[in-house]
């Protein structure tokens, strides 16, 4: 079931337009995950899906409401985890579960909640206290405390512990399984590719890429070798020896245009161990996700301040 419709969105400020006509959806039972760099449109496509931003043209749907018009009867049904703030510096996790349990008519057991986010330790740690990874799984606890419909999650595991990331993704696989639409957004492109099922890259307001996580790194793959290593290898040398051509795509990032067979591969391997070279990893044939995203957008991605991090002005109803 589509859970959210996004159709010819346009965001503007000012003259500036920020998001140019941008269109997709996301269904029920679904992780969307939204990538860009930064200025790419993410925060202002997120926020006004959420209800927070009016959009200049276009039209938003979620669970077949609009959600700026429709906040107050949409707000039930979602969930957002904010990165950072939102909760009291005093305030226990479990004051604040038990306060927001108040907040819903059938709200989730708060002693499910602990043991899927794992915060038995942490629970009568004062919140300026936390870790930043136990604030992250506190978030994300009161973000689906509510048994929402759609989740937004942004950046869910930055700062977070092995151990949180496992919690994060067991939460995801949770509520998947609920059926409820989550929508990502995140800088770290391998909890992107682990945890979505489809990605879209936005840059300069528009989406230039949308499909599965596997799709996008296979249909960018072309006909070659990728392989990480120090900075500044003699690229001349490693063309003469691969017989090929032979580029830095950006730091210690590397791009030999040949055919991805076993026999270039050993002669890679060969030239880097007759010179010592340390490899980080080879990529034969198969783009990873930064290769795909670097390719499309020509920047790495890089961290940005979380959307529900900024103040926001509901306005009066």
């Amino acid at each position: 079931m589509t859970t959210i419709e996004v159709n010819d969105l346009y965001i503007a400020y000012g003259e500036k337009i920020a998001v140019l006509g941008v269109s997709f959806q996301a269904r029920s039972g679904e992780v969307l995950t939204i990538l860009g760099p930064n200025g790419a449109g993410k925060t202002s496509t997120v926020e006004s899906i959420e209800g927070y931003r009016k959009p200049s043209k276009g039209s938003i749907k979620v669970l077949g409401l609009d959600p700026y018009a429709d906040l107050s009867k949409l707000a039930p049904f979602i969930g957002v985890m904010l990165q950072n703030g939102g909760i009291y510096p005093r305030m226990t996790p479990l004051q604040a579960l038990g306060l927001f349990h108040g907040y819903y008519k059938d709200p989730q057991e708060i002693d499910y909640l602990i043991k899927l986010t794992n915060l038995g330790p942490a629970l009568k740690t004062p919140y300026r206290r936390l870790s930043g990874g136990e604030k992250q799984r506190l978030s994300l606890a009161l973000a689906i405390i509510g048994r929402p419909k759609v989740v937004f999650l942004d950046e869910p595991t930055a700062g977070i512990d092995p151990e949180g990331r496992l919690a994060v993704r067991e939460v995801i696989r949770d509520l998947k399984s609920q059926g409820v639409c989550v929508l990502l957004t995140t800088h770290e492109l391998d909890e992107a590719e682990r945890l979505s099922d489809r990605i879209i890259i936005l840059d300069h307001g528009k989406i230039v890429a949308e499909g599965s996580p596997e799709d996008l790194m296979t249909a960018a793959h072309g006909d070659n070798i990728r392989f990480s290593a120090p900075v500044g290898l003699d690229l001349a040398e490693l063309a003469s020896a691969m017989d090929a051509k032979v580029v830095e795509e950006r730091a210690g990032e590397y791009l030999v245009s040949t055919a991805a067979v076993p026999e270039q591969i050993a002669r890679l391997t060969s030239f880097l161990a007759s010179r010592n070279i340390a490899i980080g990893d080879i990529r034969a044939g198969r783009s990873s996700l930064e290769d795909v995203f670097f390719a499309l957008t020509g920047k790495e991605m890089e961290p940005e301040a979380s959307f529900t991090d900024k103040p926001r002005s509901r306005r009066r109803r």
